[in-house]
């Protein structure tokens, strides 16, 4: 079949195929009667015309693609949706996604980041693994640039993170609201914005509903299930145990489940437990199944997507959006939070 060209369209317009590329590209600043840009969009409908992407590229210098370059995400199923997010994004635009895992190793990330920018992409979006502060590679500073779930000690570099405090307060008014006030708080011990975060909203949804904040109700451990395990044990093994726990991440909270077995404590009538990620493999499958709070991966890269699409393409605005966009964690309510017990 042959191909719809710019000249088809405009001779069934009754145009010059010079005012057809004009309409068909969208070329700022030529003047074109609103009924004859009208006739050319409807005639290239009706033809089934489709723009030579190849040939616009080489017109303007671009490739619509987009390369996603990140540590670990791309062999992480709940941190996968981040790249999902990205991909229908991008589809929507008409960009195509060049996915590359570096597995946190730097060499392996300077040869890859070397490929892309060889490549001509549009973009990159840099995604981490979890939401902590990095150091963008100086080799994108000639390319547009985004980072996905990180920030940067740079504010004018875009980001697109999880409202972390946002999330701490949502999973604590949680536990708040089913009547707990003797919460404890299973946390990571690394600094990162997200362990600060998540402590921030604890402690502001404690403060709401006029609870005193008492340290010794935090403890932190590796975020991971034995982690989780050891501070949960602490907590609850102490003569004046909490009532609920606020648990960093759903591994955390797996051993928190181990922890409140170990004991004899039943979830929820004894012990109420929230969790953060909503990584489903873990929260689904725990029984009761996991309270807890999800991160917002897929519109994480679909924003990123959005996000890097501006600073390619300016909107034509004074201002511009803002650097940072910090995106909703939304509870997802199950089975592992009641009321306390009354003695």
């Amino acid at each position: 079949m042959k191909r719809i060209g710019i000249k088809d369209v405009a001779a069934a317009a009754g145009v010059s195929a010079t005012t057809v590329s004009h309409i068909l590209n969208e070329v700022a600043g030529k003047r074109i009667n609103p009924e004859t840009r009208a006739t050319v969009l409807r005639v290239a409908r009706e033809l089934g015309y489709r723009p030579n992407n190849l040939a616009r590229g080489l017109r303007t210098s671009r490739t619509n693609t987009v390369g996603f370059i990140s540590d670990e995400i791309a062999t992480t199923p709940h941190a996968g949706q981040i790249i999902q997010g990205a991909q229908d994004a991008g589809a929507e635009r008409g960009l195509l996604l060049l996915m590359l895992n570096t597995g946190g190793d730097p060499e392996l990330e300077r040869k890859a980041i070397t490929l892309l920018v060889q490549h001509g992409v549009d973009g990159v979006l840099y995604a981490s693994m979890y939401h902590r502060v990095v150091q963008v590679p100086p080799q994108l500073r000639s390319v547009p640039t985004v980072l996905v779930d990180a920030s940067s000690d740079d504010p004018a570099v875009p980001s697109v993170v999880p409202d972390e405090e946002q999330g701490g307060l949502t999973a604590t008014r949680e536990l708040l609201a089913h009547g707990h006030r003797r919460i404890g708080f299973v946390t990571n011990t690394d600094d990162i914005p997200a362990s600060r975060g998540r402590l921030a909203g604890y402690r502001a949804a404690l403060a709401e509903r006029g609870v005193g904040f008492d340290p010794a109700l935090v403890v932190a451990d590796r975020s991971d299930a034995p982690g989780g395990y050891r501070a949960a044990r602490a907590l609850l093994g102490s003569a004046h145990r909490p009532t609920a726990l606020f648990c960093f991440n759903d591994r955390m909270a797996m051993g928190a489940y181990r922890a409140a077995g170990e004991l004899g404590l039943a979830i929820p009538a004894d012990v109420s437990v929230i969790g953060f990620d909503n990584q489903e493999l873990i929260s689904e499958n725990l029984h009761p199944a996991l309270s807890t709070v999800a991160l917002p991966h897929y519109e994480m890269g679909a924003r990123a997507i959005a996000r890097l699409q501006a600073v390619i393409d300016p909107p034509d605005t004074t201002t511009g959006p803002a650097p940072r966009e910090v995106l909703h964690c939304p509870l997802v309510a199950r089975d592992s939070v009641a009321p306390p017990p009354r003695s």
